[in-house]
């Protein structure tokens, strides 16, 4: 077995630039066109040295730092070796998490867009039919979950006897005991001659004894040396406090270290659930992504955190396996983990790419032996700091809040609401509504500093561009902004395949409109008297300008079998349904919990919220006790249900 070893650098940047450049790797003019349009100007030593046998058809082992780059370094050799149009799975990448597997599909379909190659993602909780439409029109590049890629095996909508390459990313990880059955079922489906690649950032003795069973020669690439260890990342540990419970003491760190954004790990679910819902309740901006998260949520928590929006993040390590975040300036640690080896992969979110992280971690009782094996082992070194005392976090916090209150000042006018504020002193309720503008300023202060930050940056680099003589860089088009999010545009179609597809398409819209039917509320299905078929007869013939409005909690007509007329109602909207686990019982037993005396007349259980069907009178303390109050970890939003359009 050939090995290149790397040993352990001298100085940091070492690790993530190397001395060679992208044009001597002799790419094709797409794929070096797409790396200098992704902004990567120079390879890391891990693509520098898995270029090569990566290309040439080589079995490889890569062992490099977390953020170093390892996710192009498959990527571009594998998207220069397969032809374009080929129409069959030529590459499969497997991922241990839907977020990973996510970021490596956006990834491949930015370095190869101007390739005729279409990337496809699969994993669970997802639609299968746009899977399964990428698969039958022969997408080249399949990267997913085990899970769902034996699924789709399972079912013959993915078949790998063409495949070229298979790629494990976070190795380790998909090839513990956990993932061990599903992985090596879907290797015994690939053909004897495909290529296998494995990337990690740790790769144990005892996980290689297993990969050689599935790799021949295998070319083994150790970047890290003997040691596993991140650079770049100030370590600090916090020693916690057993006077008062450990969120408490994650509270007082927060206020003395005052993390701009910030992954937390935890250990367990239950964790990840409880420092969320004591992170919103002390107004600090967070959410939650575990193992129990809906897709669809997971997705919106991803894509706030890489936009900026989200300051903290709450995660369990699986869940955040892999994950890609730019210019996350810390990491902390609720707990240690109990494999020390976990502990990098953790401080490796931040210090990405030769940038300078934190890593704050509260330690306390058994985790003292982590804590011992991370410094003799892998040779980290602990800064330790005292926590403050609760007297001086509060003052910490007011201080640091009041100088931001007052540096806005000087920037606007604010006199014309002086009165007002003197109001609201004076309001039994002043106080809750002072507080929920102060949150929504801070909420979106570092919102704005994020695109103040951002948009810094790119005048920085339009500006360097300018110094270099290089011409402005033109605006996309829609097509590449596609690209750009990691959406794969459209091949262009022949007018004869535009009308072949559309009863396709019409067919489609039909079968939403039906679906769409059938999740509306049973009030359509009440029968509508004579008197109010021609009161809406009478809206509908008069100009939009004269209409009469709607009236609220207005009381429907006798039926026509001389029924008592429904007594009159109004609906609440809040944000508890059925991904959250709720139905109607459920539901009711919240409101009995948090709102108790209110007469709920009727419950519609939706997908992602409720409608609650009050009396009139009640909607607003229906909401003001609902909104922005716990419920089994989840904030809650409620507000008057807005009237649906026709």
């Amino acid at each position: 077995m050939d090995e290149v070893q790397g040993g352990a650098p001298a100085t940091a940047p070492s690790d993530y630039v190397s001395k060679t450049s992208f044009d001597d790797f002799g790419l094709s003019e797409p794929v070096r066109r797409a790396i200098a349009e992704r902004g990567y100007e120079q390879p890391t030593p891990v693509q520098a040295q898995t270029y090569r046998p990566v290309f040439a058809g080589r079995d490889v082992i890569v062992r490099s730092k977390t953020g170093t780059g390892k996710t192009a370094a498959f990527a571009i050799p594998i998207l220069e070796k397969i032809p374009e149009k080929r129409r069959k799975v030529s590459a499969l990448v497997m991922c241990p998490t839907r977020e990973l597997a996510l970021q490596v599909a956006d990834e491949f379909t930015a370095l190869g867009k101007n390739k005729d190659l279409t990337v496809v993602a699969v994993y669970g909780g997802a639609s299968m039919g746009d899977q399964l439409k990428k698969l039958e029109e022969g997408a080249e590049i399949v990267v997913g979950t085990p899970g769902r890629i034996f699924d789709h095996i399972r079912r013959k909508t993915l078949r790998l006897e063409d495949c070229m390459v298979c790629c494990l990313d976070e190795a380790d990880e998909m090839l513990n005991m956990g993932f061990f059955e599903e992985v090596t079922r879907i290797l015994s489906h690939l053909p004897d001659d495909c290529q296998q690649l494995l990337f990690s950032a740790t790769v144990p003795a005892d996980i290689e004894q297993i990969i050689h069973e599935y790799l021949t020669d295998p070319e083994t690439i150790l970047l890290s040396g003997d040691e596993y260890r991140v650079d770049n990342i100030t370590n600090v540990m916090y020693p916690a406090v057993d006077s008062y419970p450990k969120p408490r003491n994650l509270l007082y760190m927060l206020d003395r270290e005052e993390p701009e954004a910030a992954i937390i790990f935890c250990n367990t679910r239950n964790d990840t659930s409880l420092v969320t819902a004591v992170l919103n309740r002390n107004g600090y901006d967070a959410e939650l992504l575990n193992g129990d998260l809906p897709q669809k949520e997971r997705e919106r928590v991803m894509a706030k955190v890489k936009r900026g929006e989200l300051r903290f993040m709450v995660a369990t390590d699986i869940a955040a396996r892999g994950i890609d975040i730019s210019d996350l300036s810390h990491v902390i640690n609720y707990s240690l983990p109990e494999d020390p080896a976990v502990f990098l992969h953790r401080v490796g979110r931040t210090g990405r790419i030769g940038k300078k992280g934190t890593s704050l971690s509260l330690v306390s009782g058994a985790e003292i032996h982590t804590l011992s094996a991370l410094q003799k082992k892998f040779g980290i070194q602990f800064e330790e700091r005292k926590l403050p005392t609760p007297e001086e976090a509060r003052t910490t916090r007011t201080d640091r809040q009041v100088a931001l209150l007052k540096d806005a000042m000087s920037a606007s006018i604010f006199e014309a609401y002086i009165p007002l504020a003197q109001e609201l002193k004076a309001r039994p309720d002043g106080e809750y509504l002072l507080a929920f503008a102060l949150k929504y300023f801070f909420s979106h202060q570092r919102i704005e500093k994020v695109a103040e930050r951002e948009k810094a940056e790119l005048k920085k680099v339009e500006h360097e561009r300018r110094e270099r003589g290089e011409p402005k860089k033109e605006r996309r088009s829609r097509g590449e902004e596609r690209h750009a999010t990691g959406e794969r545009e459209d091949r262009p179609r022949r007018e004869g395949e535009r009308a072949a597809a559309k009863p396709e398409r019409e067919g489609r819209r039909r079968e939403r409109r039906e679906e769409r039917r059938e999740r509306e509320p049973a009030i359509r299905e009440i029968p509508i008297t004579r008197e109010d078929g021609e009161q809406a007869a009478a809206e509908a013939a008069a100009p939009k300008s004269v209409r009469p409005e709607p009236v609220e909690g207005r009381t429907d007509g006798p039926s026509r079998n001389g029924e008592a007329q429904r007594p009159p109602r109004s609906r609440v909207f809040v944000t508890l349904g059925e991904a959250d686990g709720a139905d109607e019982a459920k539901v009711r037993e919240a409101v009995a919990t948090l709102a108790p005396g209110s007469d709920l007349l009727g419950v519609d259980v939706r997908r992602s919220h409720s409608f609650l069907e009050v009396k009139p009178e009640a909607v607003e303390a229906v909401v003001a006790a609902l909104h922005e109050k716990e419920w089994n970890g989840k904030k809650l939003a409620a507000e008057k249900a807005r009237r649906r359009r026709r």
